[in-house]
């Protein structure tokens, strides 16, 4: 009798399962014999490290070298490595996402050079990590309370904090539920964990000092607002060059302003108003000077020859006044990435310093 066998021969061609074409290609990925997706332990191996560098470096950690760095990186685009975020943060209950919060309108967020700097500082150093980047505006007290509704670890990792103004309690309140902060400049009346200032005062010094050097005595101060510290800073930086010159502080023509070149106009507006016109002008910002060299245009007045003017960002708007700015620079973009570093240190469990000083400087254009 011949034998027969129930199961299908070697070679004989196996039924299609149903729904499927035959000929078919099964797509990639798909099914028995897909390739599986390469491990943390693979990259490390191609990268020449070991498994905690890479975990480090895919994770963001600053404290980690350039080349090293490179080499991981590199091992993760050619292994096509992705982390699995879903499951990463059900054990390591992180969200993988850090807030930077701006304390202003959109109008000045889109609109005014220093705020592009900062973030495109933070970008930089953020698309390093494996955080994603949340922009959110708080430029009125509602947005503010949504805000710190929203700033906790069942949304966030981790929060930057940048153009505050006192009295503000935010740092305080979203450290006080475990989520890491660093904060863009200095907050009146609290210290919070971790700060990232430029020297304003010393900026502030220094720009009337020149002034002064110019042999200019009737000198107006357009102020940022009094709420941050960085107006404050600026203002009791140019008293300190009069004091340092032997003159008295309150001969400083002060008229107060907000940083935006509408306040300016305003401020300077106020100032030849009230008399008598000074021979300088120190505006805590460059928008705030080119508004102040728009009255003074208006006024009549040479800049210059009757009045000489100085701003503070030196952002690409002073090269192109007529005359160019005069301007402090404060490093704006390195501030930025310097507050995200220092977030991502906290993040990776490291202890960073509590306050970082980035210094200003001076740079000399044709309105002084």
């Amino acid at each position: 009798m011949e034998h027969t066998d129930a199961g299908p021969r070697v070679g004989a061609a196996r039924p299609e399962p149903s729904g499927t074409r035959a000929g078919a290609v099964r797509e990639p990925g798909t099914g028995m014999g897909a390739r599986r997706p390469p491990t943390i332990e693979e990259v490390a191996r191609l990268a020449g490290v070991g498994r905690g560098t890479a975990s480090r470096v895919v994770n963001g950690s600053p404290q980690v070298s350039a080349a090293t760095r490179d080499a991981v990186n590199r091992a993760v685009e050619a292994l096509g490595y992705v982390p699995n975020r879903a499951a990463r943060s059900l054990v390591t209950r992180r969200t993988d996402i850090v807030a930077l919060v701006v304390s202003e309108s959109g109008d000045r967020i889109f609109g005014e050079p220093y705020f592009a700097a900062a973030v495109r500082g933070i970008g930089e150093r953020i698309a390093q990590s494996p955080y994603q980047l949340v922009l959110t505006m708080a430029g009125s007290q509602r947005e503010r309370g949504r805000v710190a509704d929203y700033l906790t670890d069942q949304y966030v990792d981790g929060v930057l904090l940048l153009s505050l103004h006192g009295p503000e309690d935010l740092p305080t309140i979203v450290e006080s539920r475990g989520v890491p902060t660093v904060c863009g400049g200095r907050v009146p009346g609290i210290q919070p964990a971790c700060v990232v200032d430029v020297d304003n005062r010393s900026g502030g010094f220094s720009a009337v000092e020149h002034l002064l050097a110019r042999g200019r005595r009737r000198i107006a101060v357009l102020t940022g607002p009094r709420d941050m510290a960085s107006g404050l800073d600026r203002l009791e930086g140019a008293r300190d060059a009069l004091a340092a010159a032997g003159l008295p502080a309150d001969t400083l023509i002060v008229e107060p302003g907000d940083y935006s070149e509408a306040s300016g106009e305003v401020a300077m507006r106020q100032v030849l108003l009230a008399g008598p016109t000074p021979d300088a002008v120190f505006a805590a910002s460059d928008l705030m000077a080119m508004g102040a060299l728009r009255v003074l245009r208006g006024a009549g007045l040479s800049v210059p020859g009757d009045v000489a003017v100085v701003g503070f960002d030196d952002s690409p708007v002073c090269r192109h006044t007529e005359p160019g700015l005069t301007s402090v620079h404060q490093p704006v973009e390195e501030m930025g990435r310097v507050m995200a570093d220092l977030l991502l240190a906290r993040l990776a469990g490291e202890s960073p310093p509590a306050q970082t000083v980035l210094p200003t400087r001076l740079v000399e254009r044709g309105s002084t």
